[in-house]
């Protein structure tokens, strides 16, 4: 960081008052001028460096933001900005162009940019199960995916998907076939479940899950409660798919000097996501402070979902799980998100595992891992 015009003067000033008491010294301009050189020098070695989001703040990225706002970046000479998503951005395009070094985004996405001719690599698998779930009422009489037959099922599609849809049909039921069920495209809310438009709708469990909870039931005037919902979670029937990762550009990676960059990158974003872990009020403070435009309340349930999303990560925070790798490619190459499987260059675990040799004093691991107990509130304030 640069001294400003000003501090530099009271230096000045304080040398010159101290020279008057004391055995002569060397000239305070001179001094000065090598601090000033030293400081421009230091924050000349800083390395800029840009994360692309798949969406706006929020505790989905907790960790990317805590790395940054406890210095964890700085520390190893990175400064980090951190690009918000939104509909129209894409991070894997962001990154492929160029206008950013590193992307978070769902590991079917990337692998289907990359097969379209990206250079980009999985470098490390932050979340280690699904968030995705089909939600219902409890009254609905769906309590596994095979209860999908004839009702109103909704998606939001634009790949979100294949999960659901690879239950159904290992369930026996054609989701391309209206006469077994009928696929109802929803809005990126719960507004069609609520009105019970629709019998039963998707929801990440850290956001839209949470968005039911925090409605009021007119029957009752009071919060919904788990107890009102049957949750279908893809992790339990088999079909879930790797989502939130961190990968780069390899022709990037492959420049002098990048490869350390990106492990000092990621040991610096281990760290945010462990701060998070062992940290939740903080953390959560952090994300509001960054410019979440959600509730307190309803950061607070995001963070507990992520964190539990992420932990415990068995071989380390960042690796890859490659039985869930490979039925995340399987369920991509039999919806053709994926023309063929990709090739063993799509995922890279040596800058992760390199990054978590130099925290062996840290856990790294999360193996006692257990969730918060957090309360619900109204509209997520």
């Amino acid at each position: 960081m640069k001294y400003s015009k000003w501090l530099a003067l009271l230096l000045l000033a304080t040398l010159a008052l101290a020279a008057c008491a004391a055995p002569p010294a060397a000239p305070a301009a001179d001094t000065s001028a090598d601090s000033a050189a030293s400081t421009e020098e230091s924050s000349a070695e800083m390395i800029p460096i840009r994360l692309q989001l798949q969406w706006v703040t929020q505790s989905q990225f907790a960790g990317y933001y805590a790395a940054l706002d406890q210095g964890f970046y700085a520390d190893e000479g990175l400064d980090v900005t951190i690009l918000e998503g939104a509909v129209e951005i894409v991070p894997q395009q962001v990154v492929a162009a160029g206008d950013a070094e590193f992307g978070i985004a769902w590991v079917p996405k990337m692998l289907a940019s990359r097969e379209q001719g990206a250079d980009l690599v999985n470098i490390a698998q932050v979340f280690q199960r699904s968030g995705t779930l089909e939600i219902s009422w409890a009254d609905s009489g769906i309590a596994e995916p095979a209860d999908w037959a004839g009702k109103r099922v909704g998606t939001w599609g634009f790949g979100n998907e294949f999960e659901l849809f690879a239950a159904m049909r290992q369930a026996g039921i054609e989701p391309d076939d209206p006469a077994q069920v009928e696929i109802v495209q929803q809005p990126f809310d719960m507004s069609l479940l609520l009105n019970r438009d629709i019998d039963a709708a998707e929801a990440m469990i850290y956001n839209e899950y949470a968005q039911v909870l925090e409605a009021t039931n007119p029957d009752t005037g009071e919060l919904y409660k788990p107890e009102d919902l049957n949750v279908i979670n893809f992790n339990d029937v088999g079909t879930a798919m790797l989502q939130d990762h961190i990968f780069a550009r390899e022709s990037w990676l492959a420049e002098a000097g990048n490869e350390d960059i990106a492990v000092k990158f990621l040991r610096a974003s281990f760290k945010g996501w462990i701060f998070c872990r062992d940290n939740f009020d903080a953390c959560v403070q952090t994300v509001l402070d960054n410019g979440s435009t959600l509730g307190e309340g309803h950061m607070r349930w995001q963070l507990n979902e992520i964190n539990a999303l992420i932990w415990p990560s068995p071989a380390g925070i960042g690796m890859m799980d490659d039985a869930l790798y490979q039925q995340t490619v399987d369920i991509s190459t039999e919806f053709k998100v994926l023309e063929n499987a990709p090739d063993e260059g799509a995922v890279r675990t040596d800058l992760a595992q390199q990054a978590l040799d130099s925290l062996s004093d840290t856990d790294t691991t999360g193996e006692g891992f257990t969730k918060q107990t957090v309360e619900i509130t109204p509209g997520g304030e």
